[in-house]
């Protein structure tokens, strides 16, 4: 079997060249997805008979909640990758995947505590969903703090990727921990084996943003790849010709 393909994906310079022709496509389907979905849940989805107009946070609550877990996955299975094949892009990819993840599970956690308010009549409760996702945002932190840790990269990459694949035992407590334990957090509205419990009149709006929040995961998650890659291959000779730097007038000068 020819692992060609397999092997230049973990090229930087490829992934780079190739991301360029990508970017102006992803960014205009992100953003359009992204507005449709906005203006439909927030302007034209009816009121919660129970919640009322507070309920509208879920378009953004939910994409938000689902991105910080498949998030962490791709986090985990670049890690898993740089350790067994040693490419560098994929420990880029892990680095740049934390940064994107922890945001995205930041923004979860406050819009929950938003909505909780409201319903619960409280801003944070040690619901057994609510502290696991909490962990998951120590998680996201700590793969941060380990990359910055160490002054070898080869030693941050490999202490971060373990950290990932350790981290993965808390996915499965998050999306089980309604069904697990005493919870107030409502079960899961969208099912993958069961019929949704919620309207299609919000289930669709509510779709939309999660394909524009899977959109905008890919398409921030090239771009800090991106912008990680430049800044560790800033000596080579690709990236200053791309910076539009002459490197033979530099050395005969030098």
């Amino acid at each position: 079997m020819n692992w060609q393909w397999f092997h230049r994906l973990g090229s930087p310079r490829w992934f780079y060249q190739k991301t360029s022709v990508l970017l102006p496509w992803l960014t205009f389907f992100t953003l359009a997805i992204l507005l449709v979905g906005s203006v439909w849940g927030l302007a034209f989805a009816p009121a919660d008979f129970k919640q009322g107009n507070s309920y509208r946070i879920i378009f953004l609550h939910v994409p938000a909640a689902f991105l910080s877990l498949a998030g962490y996955y791709v986090m985990a299975i670049a890690g898993a990758v740089g350790l067994i094949w040693r490419m560098k892009l994929a420990f880029v990819v892990m680095r740049s995947a934390a940064v994107i993840g922890a945001a995205l599970t930041f923004l979860a956690l406050i819009s929950g505590a938003i909505w909780g308010k409201p319903t619960w009549g409280s801003w944070w409760v040690w619901d057994a969903r609510i502290t696991s996702m909490l962990v998951l945002f120590f998680l996201y932190l700590g793969v941060i703090a380990l990359q910055e840790a160490y002054q070898s990269e080869t030693t941050a990459n490999n202490t971060s990727a373990i950290l990932t694949l350790v981290g993965t035992v808390n996915i499965p407590i998050i999306y089980k921990s309604v069904d697990w334990w005493f919870t107030l957090h409502q079960p899961a509205t969208l099912k993958l084996t069961q019929a949704s419990t919620i309207h299609p009149s919000m289930l669709y709006p509510l779709l939309t943003m999660v394909v524009g929040f899977y959109l905008f995961y890919a398409l921030a998650l090239i771009l800090y790849t991106r912008a990680e890659i430049l800044k560790r291959e800033c000596r080579t000779k690709w990236v200053a010709e791309l910076c539009g730097v002459d490197v033979n007038n530099k050395i005969s000068r030098a």
